[in-house]
């Protein structure tokens, strides 16, 4: 491949609903530059941007893949994000290095959530977009219903710069809508033919749309307009390139990817339309430590800034860091500086990525991605620089997981190869964590979606070996008292040489501290000042079982007030057993209570899903505590929901709302179960107890 400036270059994210059809475009895409000789399909898992076994098996894109190819004297970095929500971290990844988005909606599926979120995600970054509706050859394909959807649903800017020629129900052209010829398919190449007379009306439809949709980019063409006179082909040129650069624009084009119809202009329209990297002039950092902004220069020229936006954990290789070069120039065997863990890296040779084939190369210009290998203190959104001038870009915002399971081993003597591989993945997935619950001894792991956690199960067999299973995790419980006692607590042994005797009266009441308040009101010396931290550690180690249900005891008040000692038998071992015995009299005695853990939720749906969500929260056990709207038609409902009842929401709430719905989850307090729920607690409990004696 060439060297191209930094003018020459495209990258150009593909986003969509799941199914759309983004990994064949990018198939075609890659077919007529060139770059492959064999049109793979997902099907047959031949793909060069789907090559992981896991997306080979799925059939699915799991994760972002990018596949640089060359067009007309133009270099096009294709960005490949998955387009199923559980993987919303990849598709963050993709769009935040892209300069340009072309969301895929199938001419016979149209609009749905993932067309919504990929618009979404397109703006929040800023980049121009066009749409791309794919499958135009399939059965009861769709255009002008599509096209409709798209316009009502995104605004008077989404324009037909494309409209197909039907015959016989079958896709065998396209009309310019701009330029206003029309071509039909004749094998691999477009023949000029002459616009169907029966599409004249639509057409003329259309470009009143876009004349006004020009107009609107600039003043002197707005009153042209309102006087009816007509543009040149220069001003609409000019107009066009203006509205899709601040997006008040946004071109619709058609094709069909897997029968590589209309893919040729579709790529022409990239190379016409879609900006390159410098055509915003400067790139916006801050110094290390500061809210201080620093303008760089998006050149080639400029000081050295470079975003790693990905990071695959190869069993193989090690780690590979996919990054974007937003200024300067980055060469093989050099060395940067990471501003974000302040140490400097060794870069040793530069690859471009073209799925999982790695391309070398001597340099990547500013506007280019590239890949290294074996980046020691490189993680996911850290920025290289020169050390000398340390800057620091903005880092991308990804999701927090939403839901957790628990992992169990398949086989004994696995626990290390689980958690070794789990920290190899969590490395590669922003969106992914692993946490070791020191108090459940559960080994937890969390993700956008159960598919997510699926992919990841399935990773950890295939890349290190291991097999687990996935079950909920352990609910922490906690247990209180809710009265007052006073209870002896004896210990006395006789066994020949010294004996064992500890004594002790106990007063056990509801403490205002979290954990164990201990005091004592010992008067005449009944138990010996020396064995009080025995006592008060016995209490210590007791809380840690409660007597309900083995959870820890929280909210005691111990009080320790007679007793009696041997001046020879006694130890502080003894009165620590003492103690103990006390405890679990008293606990039983106090009106002991099981505590679930209450948790903050608040969730964020359109208004529509309202009642629906509400009334799914209610059979939650949870308390509503307000509604609040906020901006797009989207309500918070905030509530505190038992933890228990929580584990599964994200799938649910993903259901209810077809997947436009969203929350937030965390601790808020304890407080009191149900009788219905400690009963069920305690019941299992025991039930537990009773198997592991029987093991």
């Amino acid at each position: 491949m060439k060297d191209y400036n930094s003018g020459k270059l495209r990258n150009v994210c593909l986003m969509s609903h799941g199914g759309a059809g983004k990994t064949t475009l990018a198939e075609a895409m890659l077919f007529n530059t060139g770059a492959i000789d064999r049109f793979g399909k997902v099907t047959d898992g031949t793909t060069t941007t789907d090559y992981d076994p896991e997306e080979v098996k799925r059939k699915i894109s799991l994760s972002t893949a990018i596949a640089p190819c060359e067009w007309k004297d133009y270099k096009i970095n294709i960005i490949d994000t998955p387009g199923y929500f559980d993987f919303v971290g990849e598709t963050k990844q993709g769009i935040r290095v892209a300069d340009s988005a072309i969301i895929l909606v199938p001419a016979k599926g149209g609009v749905a959530v993932g067309t919504e979120k990929s618009w979404a995600y397109a703006v929040e970054q800023g980049i121009p977009r066009m749409f791309f509706v794919s499958k135009m050859d399939e059965e009861h394909a769709n255009f002008n219903e599509v096209y409709n959807q798209l316009v009502d649903t995104f605004g008077n800017g989404v324009v037909a710069f494309q409209i197909p020629i039907i015959e016989g129900e079958k896709f065998t052209g396209i009309v310019d809508v701009i330029n206003l010829k029309a071509k039909k398919f004749d094998g691999n190449k477009l023949v000029d033919i002459s616009i169907p007379g029966d599409l004249q009306d639509r057409i003329d439809e259309i470009r009143e749309a876009l004349k006004e949709a020009v107009a609107e980019t600039d003043e002197a063409l707005m009153e042209k307009f309102f006087e009816g006179e007509e543009f040149t082909p220069e001003e609409i040129q000019k107009g066009l390139c203006l509205g899709i650069a601040d997006g008040s624009i946004v071109p619709v084009f058609c094709g069909s990817a897997a029968s590589n119809l209309g893919i040729h202009l579709l790529m022409d329209a990239i190379i016409e339309y879609m900006p390159a990297p410098n055509a915003k002039p400067t790139v916006k950092a801050k110094k290390p430590g500061s809210d201080d902004v620093i303008e760089l220069k998006a050149s080639p020229d400029g000081d050295l800034s470079v975003f790693v936006f990905k990071t695959i954990a190869d069993p193989f290789v090690g780690k590979i860091s996919m990054f974007r070069v937003y200024s300067g120039t980055l060469k093989s065997d050099s060395v940067v500086y990471n501003s974000n863990s302040e140490k400097t890296e060794k870069i040793s040779q530069l690859f471009m990525l073209r799925g999982k084939k790695q391309i070398p190369v001597d340099a990547l210009i500013a506007g280019d991605i590239g890949a290294a290998a074996k980046l020691q203190f490189t993680n996911t959104n850290d920025t290289l620089c020169n050390q000398a001038k340390p800057v620091v870009l903005d880092k991308i915002e990804f999701p927090e997981p939403a839901l957790s399971l628990a992992v169990e081993p398949k086989a004994k003597g696995d626990e290390e190869k689980i958690n070794a591989g789990l920290q190899r993945l969590q490395e590669e997935d922003p969106t992914f964590k692993v946490e070791m619950n020191n108090e459940t001894r559960q080994i937890l792991i969390s993700g956008v979606g159960e598919q997510h956690l699926d992919v990841i199960v399935s990773k950890l067999k295939s890349k290190f070996g291991v097999s687990v299973n996935l079950t909920d995790p352990k609910v922490p419980y906690r247990e209180t008292i809710r009265k007052k006692v006073k209870v002896e607590g004896k210990h006395k042994k006789q066994s020949g040489g010294h004996g064992q005797y500890g004594h002790v009266w106990i007063e056990f009441e509801p403490g205002e501290s979290e954990g164990l308040t201990f005091e004592e009101k010992i008067f005449g010396g009944a138990v010996p000042r020396q064995y009080f931290p025995a006592v008060e550690k016995g209490l210590q180690e007791s809380i840690q079982k409660g007597v309900l249900a083995g959870y820890p005891v929280v909210n005691l008040k111990a009080t320790l007030v007679d007793g009696s000692y041997h001046p020879v038998d006694s130890s502080e071992m003894a009165f620590k057993i003492a103690a103990n015995l006390a405890y679990k009299k008293g606990l039983a005695e106090a009106s002991p209570v099981l505590l679930e853990p209450i948790m903050h939720v608040e969730v964020y749906i359109p208004d529509s899903y309202m009642g629906d969500i509400i009334g799914d929260l209610n059979k939650r056990r949870g308390r509503i505590l307000g509604m609040n709207p906020q901006e797009g038609g989207i309500q918070q409902v905030v509530a505190e929901v038992p933890q228990a009842e929580m584990f599964k929401y994200a799938t649910d709430l993903r259901s209810m709302t077809q997947g436009r719905g969203y929350f937030k989850m965390w601790f808020e307090r304890y407080e009191e179960a149900p009788p219905v729920v400690s009963k069920k607690v305690i019941e299992e409990a025991k039930k537990s107890a009773e198997e592991d004696a029987d093991d």
